[in-house]
């Protein structure tokens, strides 16, 4: 399904691909990674995308893929290609989810996954790209410190469920959009896997003013076109300047009794 869909994206002109979280393999439960991941050094898959990225000169993002660690974890790791067919920089996801929900089972995305200690930035043709996954979108914090370090185009690739998309997939997106003054692009896993999970889709381009450029407005397979242009990230941070304008402060002192 990834080369052809590059193939069309190429041939429309696209200059960078970004690619769902999980890309290479939904696995159910650690067993399920154990039996299709592959070390991170001469990564097979990997190889081909870097092929692929030289082929069409351009940049491809792979959203993210497990990688196994030392501890027996994994890292959920995405990957940017440059148009030369090599790595440029990646990030391991940060923020795991490990919730205990009334009526059902505790998650603990931590007994699968070891998260990421550092937020990562990379070249980007005119653009500097933040790189975040999924659950990250929930922390103000990541997207404030990607922009700071210059980023104002931020790739959230994702494999939100149905119920939590539906509440929070817009409304998220858009918030980390307006805050920083940047593009956020979320590349989405959609419709009912052979794990049995059902994802949202809805893969999603905003501006920084917080417009949606472009959507897929469904949980199909596609490819998702639109014209970005940095300019704009001025204009926002300009009419905006909350980056600038923020300020340290000491937190609330802790109320007694």
């Amino acid at each position: 399904m990834l080369e052809p869909l590059l193939a069309e994206a190429a041939a429309a002109g696209a200059r960078y691909v970004l690619t769902p979280e999980v890309t290479m393999a939904f696995a159910e439960n650690r067993a399920g990674l154990v039996a299709v991941a592959a070390p991170y050094d001469n990564h097979p898959q990997l190889q081909r995308v870097g092929e692929l990225a030289k082929h069409h000169g351009m940049h491809i993002h792979i959203g993210s893929l497990a990688v196994p660690l030392e501890d027996g974890r994994f890292a959920n790791r995405s990957v940017l290609f440059g148009p030369d067919g090599v790595i440029v920089n990646h990030y391991d996801k940060i923020h795991l989810f490990d919730a205990d929900v009334a009526g059902l089972n505790a998650y603990r995305e931590s007994e699968t996954y070891r998260g990421g200690a550092r937020a990562v930035t990379a070249p980007l043709g005119e653009f500097i790209l933040g790189m975040a996954i999924c659950y990250d979108m929930r922390f103000p914090p990541l997207f404030n410190a990607l922009a700071k370090a210059g980023a104002n185009l931020i790739a959230v690739p994702a494999a939100f469920t149905v119920p939590t998309g539906q509440a929070h997939w817009h409304v998220l997106l858009r918030a980390r959009a307006i805050e920083t003054g940047s593009y956020v692009i979320a590349a989405a896993q959609g419709g009912q896997h052979a794990n049995g999970r059902a994802t949202y889709g809805h893969s999603i381009i905003i501006d920084p003013w917080g417009r949606v450029v472009a959507e897929l407005a469904h949980d199909e397979p596609g490819v998702l076109l639109a014209e970005i242009a940095p300019d704009q990230v001025t204009e926002a941070r300009t009419r905006i300047p909350a980056l600038a304008n923020a300020r340290n402060f000491a937190p609330p002192a802790p109320l007694n009794g």
